[in-house]
């Protein structure tokens, strides 16, 4: 692609949040990170930079110049990385979408919306609270509420069972599909799209 061309590309960063570490990897905190490999791999893209403490990845799709970024300063510390890196490649806003786990929607089911609170996830949390706004798009994804009187915390860190293991790569090409469909039809469509109420 020509310098022309690629200066005719709009940027836009999607932000996966998890916990850097191998035994994360696959914890229902990790959901964001999960996500944004599977985009990547469907791109044929890869992680193989490190800036602004996360690894990046970089790309075309269509009409879009994008940017995958996992954080990798632990969850609570997710809003330094992604503040970094929309300044260095003038990112607006408008052009942000964060993925990561919900424990308030059931397992497989994903929402996305044009703004909101954190809902106590921290990661959200930080990116809301280095940026200033809560005006921040997101792909919430579904990871059940913990049974009985395990927290919160430790139910997120914990790893998927074996019966969600099943289905998380049929939940994680639909993710992929969301944000494709952002990124070439725009939030709203991508809304209309996969916010199914139906499925609960």
């Amino acid at each position: 692609m020509s310098d022309e061309a690629q200066n005719s590309l709009i940027p836009y960063m999607v932000v996966g949040l998890g916990n850097p570490g191998q035994q994360y990897k696959t914890s229902r905190h990790n959901m964001g990170f999960l996500t944004l490999d599977h985009l990547a791999h469907h791109l044929n893209l890869s992680f193989s930079r490190v800036e602004s403490k996360a690894l990046v990845c970089k790309g075309e799709y269509k009409t879009t110049r994008l940017f995958l970024v996992k954080p990798q300063t632990y969850m609570n510390l997710s809003g330094l990385a992604v503040g970094s890196l929309l300044r260095f490649y003038h990112i607006p806003l408008s052009n942000l979408l964060i993925a990561y786990d919900d424990i308030d929607l059931p397992f497989g089911i994903l929402r996305i919306r044009p703004s909101g609170g954190s809902a106590g996830h921290k990661g959200m949390q930080s990116i809301i609270d280095r940026l200033g706004t809560n005006e921040i798009a997101r792909l919430r994804l579904g990871v059940n509420r913990p049974e009985g009187r395990k927290t919160a915390a430790s139910y997120v860190l914990k790893k998927f069972s074996a019966s969600e293991l099943e289905i998380l790569p049929l939940i994680l090409n639909k993710a992929t599909q969301a944000i494709l469909t952002v990124l070439e039809n725009g939030l709203e469509s991508a809304m209309n799209q996969f916010n199914n109420k139906n499925e609960e």
